[in-house]
């Protein structure tokens, strides 16, 4: 099992490229389900979630061309209408399979999903969803079978008005690729505005997807017969980008982003200024800049567009090292302190009650051994190992390999101090 080895104590300076956008890209790449005609794709992430998905759907029959950050992908052919348990098991994702499946061939087998033991993630509003799009759901030894009714349009789904009783990136992700397929209006309620969501939306619009609405609350899809082939960028990782940011505001120095975007920001980078930063924007560049200590910030995270789930671990590590206190109030994921352990072990001052995290911030953390325990955790593990005195191993990493493309490259291109030990 591989690991990180680094040496704390180096200040990081100068540019890296932003990768496209993880959650962006494995719901897009699940549309070209919905086509029978070459959807290509750019600036696709190289990460193993990726990888996996690409591999699922080649086991469906879609064929896939790939050359670095261009995709092009052919479901002219699917001859499996299965997401079994071995694909779907490391990566939650592979859920988003079923809306297209079941919208194009009436009829999918996806298994229950694994991925990050982060929290309970249930997939009952995608069922509850396709369910009211007139689907037949079934779940049997640990599958989900869906099928649409017969009802005189040869199994196709139907328009629906579905309110969310919470609000889910993947559930509105889904229902909105099986509604552009869907006979009548279909109405997403309580929906997810997360940037992702707009991008999936924007690339199901090029396909020749009727909908409004994506960014909003309610997303309204008027279902046409069939779907075409187009050509779509990938967003950029706004969290690979705070991840960045956050890395530079902890260890010191001065850094600029590129192929970025800070509309989609504005949360972190508002923290990171109140914690001391200097940022400027530019097109599509954020520079930050950080010469001194950061002070204490608290965090609270929500839904979009409020503070992402997805930093909170990295603004613990910042807060680790910060002048000052402060609280982290985590209100997504019931399991996502699970990081606090791996940062004691480096001398951080964390107590932990229920939902909250309360941060004592140091002048100094120590390197020891750890161990990542999901993709974002991994990641403020090495933003620690970046600022703490002395060697730091990480374990498990092939938790980070899953979301951060190349990041010991990026970081050592930057001045870290970081290798990979096989």
């Amino acid at each position: 099992m591989q690991k990180l080895s680094i040496q704390g104590g180096s200040r990081l300076n100068g540019e890296v490229r932003i990768s496209g956008a993880k959650n962006a890209a494995l719901p897009i790449l699940c549309a070209g389900l919905l086509t029978g005609e070459p959807l290509q794709l750019d600036n696709v992430p190289e990460l193993n979630d990726v990888a996996t998905m690409r591999k699922l759907l080649q086991q469906m029959g879609m064929a896939i061309e790939a050359d670095g950050g261009q995709v092009v992908l052919s479901a002219a052919h699917i001859d499996k209408l299965e997401a079994p348990y071995d694909m779907v098991k490391t990566m939650r994702a592979a859920i988003l399979v079923l809306g297209p499946l079941v919208a194009r061939f009436g009829e999918a087998r996806v298994s229950l999903p694994g991925g990050c033991a982060i929290g309970s993630r249930p997939v009952d509003l995608h069922i509850k969803g396709l369910q009211a799009m007139g689907a037949e759901i079934h779940i049997e030894h640990g599958y989900i079978h869906a099928k649409a009714r017969k009802n005189g349009k040869n199994g196709r789904l139907k328009g629906a008005r579905i309110f969310f009783d919470l609000v889910s990136v993947t559930g509105t992700e889904n229902l909105m690729m099986a509604a552009t397929l869907a006979d009548g209006v279909t109405v997403l309620e309580n929906a997810a505005r997360e940037p992702e969501v707009v991008d999936l939306a924007n690339c199901l619009i090029a396909m020749g997807a009727r909908i409004e609405g994506a960014g909003s609350d309610t997303i309204t899809i008027v279902g046409v017969e069939k779907l075409h082939g187009a050509s779509h960028r990938v967003m950029p990782d706004r969290i690979e980008s705070g991840t960045f940011l956050v890395a530079a505001a902890a260890a010191g120095g001065s850094i600029t982003l590129t192929e970025t975007r800070a509309d989609i920001l504005d949360n972190v980078l508002e923290k990171l200024q109140e914690a001391g930063a200097t940022i400027q924007v530019s097109g599509n560049t954020i520079s930050l800049k950080m010469d001194k200590r950061p002070k204490a910030v608290n965090i609270r995270t929500a839904p979009y567009p409020a503070f992402p789930t997805d930093m909170q671990a990295q603004f613990m590590v910042l807060n680790c090292i910060a002048e000052g206190s402060a609280m982290v109030v985590e209100t997504i994921f019931e399991n996502r302190f699970m990081h606090v352990q791996e940062l004691r072990r480096l001398g951080a001052q964390i107590d932990v009650e229920s939902n909250t995290a309360v941060i004592r911030g140091c002048a100094q953390l120590e390197g020891a051994a750890i161990m990542a325990t999901d993709l974002r955790a991994s990641a403020c593990l090495v933003i620690a190992g970046l600022v703490a005195q002395g060697e730091t191993v990480i374990d498990r990493i092939y938790h980070l390999d899953r979301g951060y493309e190349h990041i010991e490259a990026k970081l050592s291109a930057l001045g870290a101090q970081i290798r990979r030990l096989k």
